[in-house]
C-alpha cells in the first residue's frame, strides 16, 4: 500500500456508500431537497471522469407536476410493452413490481449526453464514439453514490422511450437523455435490492465473474 490510500474510516464511508446504494421506488418522502444538498450531488456528478474531459453531461432538474406527469405517462406506456415481452408468472411477478418513483419524488433529475460538444474530434473518441454515452453514465454513479452519503435516495427510470422523453424535455437534437432520476428522501432503504427480494434475479457470485488473462480462464 502507499501513502496515497484513504484512513481506514474514510475508506469505510466509500465502501458503505457502494454496498448500501439501492434502486429506490415506493420509499420516497414528499421532504424537499436541501439546496446545498442539490449542489453537492451535482457537484459530485459533473467530477466524474470523461472521455477526452469532454464533459458532456448536463442536468435537468424537473419539478413540475405537469412536466412529471407527462414523463409518468411516457413511462406507463413502455412499461405496458414491456410486460407484454413477458409470459404467465413472470409476466405477473413483473407487473406487480413498483418500477418508477416520478410523481412520489420531490425532483426528477435527466443526465444528458451532448454528443456534438467540444465538435466532431474529441481524444478518446477516435475509435469508439460512445464513449460520451460511458461518460454521462459515470456521471449518474457519482450522483447516485454521493445522494446516498448525503442520505437520499434514487431511482433510475429505465422504463421509457427516450425519443419521448426526450420530446417532453424539449431536448435540441444533438443531445441524448442518459438517465431520468427520481431523487428525494426516503422512509427507509432496503437491506438488499428490491428485485432480489422479489426473488426475480439473486446477485451473481463474483468468483464466477473474474476471468484471468482471456475468456474463460479461470482458477
Amino acid at each position: 500500500m502507499t501513502d496515497h490510500a484513504f484512513s481506514e474510516a474514510e475508506r469505510a464511508a466509500v465502501y458503505k456508500a457502494i454496498l448500501s446504494r439501492r434502486d429506490v421506488r415506493r420509499e420516497f418522502l414528499p421532504d424537499p431537497i436541501p439546496e446545498d444538498v442539490l449542489t453537492r450531488i451535482l457537484s459530485a456528478a459533473h467530477h466524474a471522469p470523461s472521455v477526452g474531459f469532454m464533459q458532456p453531461w448536463d442536468f435537468i432538474l424537473v419539478r413540475d407536476l405537469g412536466i412529471r406527469q407527462q414523463i409518468k405517462a411516457a413511462f406507463e406506456q413502455a412499461h405496458a410493452e414491456a410486460a407484454a415481452q413477458f409470459e404467465g408468472e413472470q409476466r405477473e411477478t413483473y407487473r406487480s413490481l413498483k418500477l418508477e418513483g416520478i410523481l412520489e419524488a420531490p425532483l426528477g433529475i435527466c443526465v444528458t449526453c451532448d454528443r456534438a460538444r467540444h465538435g466532431p474530434v474529441v481524444i478518446g473518441r477516435s475509435q469508439n464514439p460512445e464513449m460520451d454515452l460511458y461518460s454521462s453514465v459515470c456521471a449518474v454513479q457519482n450522483l447516485w453514490l454521493a445522494a446516498r452519503a448525503e442520505g437520499l435516495g434514487v431511482g433510475w427510470v429505465s422504463i421509457i422511450d427516450h425519443a419521448a422523453l426526450a420530446a417532453i424535455l424539449g431536448l435540441p437534437e444533438r443531445v441524448q437523455p442518459v438517465a431520468y432520476l427520481c431523487v428525494g428522501a426516503v422512509a427507509f432503504f432496503r437491506e438488499r435490492p428490491e428485485l432480489e427480494d422479489a426473488g426475480w434475479l439473486e446477485r451473481t457470485d463474483l468468483k464466477s465473474l473474474i476471468h484471468h488473462d482471456r475468456w474463460g480462464e479461470r482458477d
